[in-house]
């Protein structure tokens, strides 16, 4: 009689895993194929889910009219750059925070992310005067100091979370062999923590590429990613719902097949130091 009931439970929790999954994939699945429909297809009241005539026209007209490999390339540079040089900061603040603790470590960690509850339209004006200041405006370098500086709140508070489940007399054993400290986070912490510093990096990577506020305000053309892409498909007439698919599909797709690749990995890293 238990083994039924635990049994039920299983199938019941593996039909809703199934239907939030589906659920949560469907307005990804609906703009794929609105993609391949033409604009009036795309508009069709009641809507057409897969009876349609399908069609390239789309994204040949956003190749035509777009230089996507430009705007992919701003991507990777931003959101890559953005979040190697966030790791990098966060890896040392992290460790002395986790291993170096003070009275107010917990209040510095909550006040960064305070941070990320502060309205992004508010601190707009005086980061784009800085950037006009010291000729950042529409620059990938700009962007990318600006993404990482908004997600490295968030890259400390996961790397913080990691290392301290790593245990301490490690890393004291690693000083008493003479390692000096650079050594120590190099050679000695960073190897144990792979596995968060590789979710940290997969999710911030993400969230950088997802960007969009900061992308169609500190952007123009120069250094425009694949956010301001999507973006260029929304005009005055009005929404040209079967070309902004295609836009869309072909911004989202290097994430999720970097997101099918990886999915391992970040999983793995989620649930580091977790009782297993």
């Amino acid at each position: 009689m238990a083994r039924d009931v635990t049994n039920n439970r299983k199938i019941i929790n593996t039909a809703a895993a199934w239907a939030i999954g589906l659920l949560i994939f469907f307005p990804i699945l609906w703009t794929i194929l609105t993609s391949f429909k033409t604009e009036a297809q795309a508009i069709n009241d009641p809507p057409l889910f897969l009876f349609f005539d399908w069609t390239l026209e789309n994204y040949a007209v956003v190749q035509e009219r777009s230089n996507y490999g430009r705007f992919l390339w701003n991507s990777i540079m931003i959101a890559g750059g953005s979040t190697v040089l966030g790791i990098i900061i966060a890896i040392p603040a992290a460790w002395s925070m986790a291993f170096v603790p003070s009275k107010r470590t917990k209040d510095i960690l909550l006040w960064m992310l305070s941070t990320k509850m502060l309205p992004a339209v508010g601190v707009l004006y005086p980061i784009y005067l800085i950037f006009i200041q010291f000729g950042l405006l529409d620059s990938v370098l700009g962007l990318t100091v600006v993404l990482m500086l908004i997600n490295l709140p968030i890259i400390v508070w996961m790397l913080y979370t990691y290392f301290r489940e790593i245990p301490g007399e490690i890393l004291e054993a690693a000083r008493m062999d003479g390692a000096s400290l650079s050594s120590e986070i190099l050679y000695v912490l960073t190897p144990m923590a792979i596995p968060g510093i590789a979710s940290t990096l997969l999710l911030n990577f993400i969230l950088a590429w997802n960007e969009a506020f900061w992308t169609l305000n500190l952007t123009a053309a120069k250094a425009a990613p694949l956010t301001a892409f999507i973006a260029s498909y929304s005009s005055p007439e009005g929404l040209f719902y079967a070309k902004l698919s295609a836009a869309s599909t072909m911004a989202i797709l290097p994430i999720l097949i970097l997101g099918w690749f990886s999915q391992k990995q970040l999983v793995r890293g989620l649930t580091f130091g977790a009782v297993k």
